[in-house]
């Protein structure tokens, strides 16, 4: 009887690259996933290890992985915080470090009583604001949302921040950390629970690095 085919869902772009050492430690090739110059398959099939990648865009890995169309994933928890998916998390992989971030011109003193917030998370910033006593009024933006402040839309942002230099340049400053953020490796809880010992050695293995 051969063995069940495992799909495991990984992210495009810059956190797959950051990625591929991670997946080589577990056994999976780089070569086998970056492809050939010009490759735009989106399915890799790794038959050696009874095993399918996904390449999706990073939003997308958690849905995936929470429908059952993938069994395991690896995305960013500021996704998971924002949308709230019910995954298994077992995994920390400690790449992709950043800190989500309320961060105003540096020139403001404080925050008005209703603050408006700029933010691509706004169920987070509105969790946030909330547990403090303050009812923001949270905007909805999905790029540049450093130009909140300097443009007046609005008093602060919440966003991630790995280095801090595109708020400094914008002359903006941090002033509460609202989560440690990195990439995590998430199952399905059905799909995990039915993989049985081959679950907990992709686990194992993820763990180890």
């Amino acid at each position: 009887m051969s063995e069940r085919v495992v799909t495991l869902a990984v992210p495009k772009g810059r956190v797959l690259k950051a990625l591929v050492p991670v997946l080589e430690r577990a056994g999976v090739s780089a070569s086998a996933i970056l492809g050939d110059e010009g490759d735009r398959r989106l399915v890799r099939e790794l038959p050696e290890l009874a095993m399918r990648v996904l390449l999706l865009k990073p939003d997308d890995v958690p849905t995936w992985v929470e429908y059952g169309a993938a069994d395991f994933g690896v995305c960013g928890r500021d996704v998971l915080l924002e949308r709230g998916y019910d995954l298994y998390q077992p995994v920390d992989l400690g790449i992709g470090r950043c800190q989500m971030v309320v961060a105003t011109e540096a020139s403001r003193a404080a925050l008005p009583d209703r603050p408006r917030v700029a933010t691509k998370y706004p169920r987070i910033a509105a969790a946030h604001f909330a547990k403090q006593g303050v009812q923001a009024e949270v905007i909805y933006v999905q790029g540049s949302v450093e130009l909140g402040p300097i443009t007046g839309l609005a008093d602060a942002i919440v966003d991630l921040v790995e280095t801090g230099e595109t708020l400094r340049q914008n002359d903006l400053v941090v002033r509460e950390v609202v989560h440690e953020i990195s990439s995590v490796l998430v199952a399905n809880r059905a799909a995990h629970k039915l993989l049985g010992a081959r679950a907990k050695e992709i686990v194992r293995l993820f763990g180890a690095l």
